[in-house]
């Protein structure tokens, strides 16, 4: 059968961009919360293969049904499923439920698996993978499209096994990145504050279910069905009860941060710096970077605030910034990277915990791992 070119593949990447772009935050009007919940897999689709007998797709369903009857339970809050029931559901066509319903999130539900017997809790955003682990999430998740009829004209040739293919996935949710992050945030906080559980992180990856949405999306590998402790908690009812009630409260706490407005939204960030420890702080270590600019992002925000030491908590040498219908407060403007993270931990200090270093250059942001080469 032939495929089709990468290039089509990424055409329509940019042609649904532009929709993405008119429909930030699309429920307003509605007067409605409305949230899309996704039991991954499904029907002829068991999920990832557990030696000791657990189902993901049923688990993944029960957690998802157990979600919405607690959201359901929110005035103003609407919860659509994409599937209720033990049905396969192609990927594009989740992604078109969710779309359909203009919904305010998506939220896939999955188990994760590996040959080892490694356990703990991960929520994905789209991105570009960074690592071969993150890689290898993708490939399983995304290679559920083979079971899909006509796949290949539904996916323009997309390929889970080939690294190019995912050249141009993040075009898609680029403009809700921050927002996803923050409610994947949400959710791996109260996994691991709330139910103790460990946590291994929010992380990227190029996942097809995440980038036929436009709005807010993440995917939720609630625990190892190949590890036997934590399968054993992941089919049992007090699992499915606690991790539920976890969801549902991240996506609760995640409606009101939004609706709130108050220009202290903290993004947390999927990038974990790694470069400089407590003693590059110290003046004698003072790294500066030519024609680099570094700020620290406190908050996201649609809501248009004055740059001004009163709303941001006291910080002064506020800046602002407009990126389609989110603004982006800023805090600091150094070429040196040993002041900004002083800066960060002044910022911490204050209120925002979750803020984070971003680079510039030439007026372009770009990435820390760029700027710091």
């Amino acid at each position: 059968m032939k495929t089709r070119p990468i290039t089509l593949f990424l055409l329509i990447f940019l042609g649904l961009t532009n929709i993405s772009l008119q429909s930030l935050y699309s429920q307003s009007s509605s007067g409605q919360f409305v949230v899309v919940l996704d039991a991954g897999h499904g029907g002829k689709d068991p999920g990832k293969p557990s030696q000791y007998g657990y189902k993901e797709k049923d688990i993944a369903l029960n957690v998802v049904l157990t979600v919405g009857k607690i959201l359901e339970k929110t005035p103003n809050v609407k919860v659509v499923y994409t599937r209720d029931k033990d049905v396969f559901v192609d990927l594009f066509v989740r992604g078109k439920i969710a779309n359909e319903a203009k919904a305010d999130l998506f939220v896939s539900v999955h188990c994760n698996a590996h040959n080892s017997q490694a356990y703990g809790t991960e929520t994905y955003v789209l991105g570009i993978h960074r690592n071969q682990t993150n890689f290898n999430v993708a490939k399983a998740e995304n290679e559920v499209i083979y079971l899909e009829d006509n796949y290949e004209e539904n996916y323009a040739g997309f390929d889970p096994n080939a690294p190019e293919s995912y050249i141009g996935l993040t075009l898609m949710q680029e403009e809700y990145l921050d927002q996803s992050i923050l409610l994947a945030r949400y959710i791996e906080d109260n996994f691991s504050k709330v139910l103790k559980r460990k946590s291994r992180g929010v992380k990227q990856a190029g996942l097809i279910v995440l980038h036929q949405t436009i709005m807010p999306s993440v995917l939720i590998e609630t625990g190892f069905v190949t590890n036997k402790n934590e399968g054993d908690y992941l089919n049992s009812k007090k699992g499915q009860s606690e991790i539920s009630k976890n969801i549902a409260k991240a996506i609760l706490d995640y409606k009101t941060a939004i609706e709130q407005n108050t220009g202290k939204l903290s993004i947390s960030h999927v990038i974990v710096d790694e470069h400089v420890g407590e003693d590059d702080l110290d003046n004698s270590n003072e790294q500066v970077y030519e024609n680099v600019v570094f700020k620290v992002q406190i908050a996201a925000s649609s809501k248009q605030l004055e740059p001004k030491p009163f709303n941001f908590n006291g910080l002064d040498d506020i800046s602002r910034e407009k990126i389609g219908n989110l603004y982006k407060y800023y805090y600091g403007y150094t070429s040196s990277y040993t002041q900004i993270k002083r800066m960060q931990s002044i910022a911490k200090s204050k209120g925002y915990p979750s803020s984070f270093v971003v680079a510039f250059k030439n007026g372009q942001q770009i990435s820390l791992d760029e700027a710091l080469k």
